[in-house]
């Protein structure tokens, strides 16, 4: 069997069509929601300042979200277990 492209069901490009908008919807929206959150932790206002600014207390990459508690609490430490990631 050849997989040209009148073979259904092959090319990967036609994949994300073919799942359910039930399935997609809430997908899209965890994301749309978890990057508006992180915008909103990096990102300073709109009409408080220049556009695009990041925050003074942003590090980038700290969402903020450390559910174990495995974040070292020193900034040097923190950079350290960035890079080694």
């Amino acid at each position: 069997m050849t997989y040209g492209m009148n073979v259904p069901h092959t090319i990967a490009n036609n994949q994300l069509a073919e799942i359910p908008g039930t399935i997609l919807f809430p997908f899209f929206l965890a994301i749309n929601i978890t990057e508006a959150l992180r915008a909103s932790l990096g990102w300073v206002e709109p009409g408080l300042g220049p556009l695009f600014t990041l925050r003074e207390s942003y590090y980038p990459g700290d969402i903020r979200f450390d559910p174990f508690g495995l974040r070292p609490k020193d900034a040097k430490e923190y950079e350290n277990m960035q890079n080694k990631e």
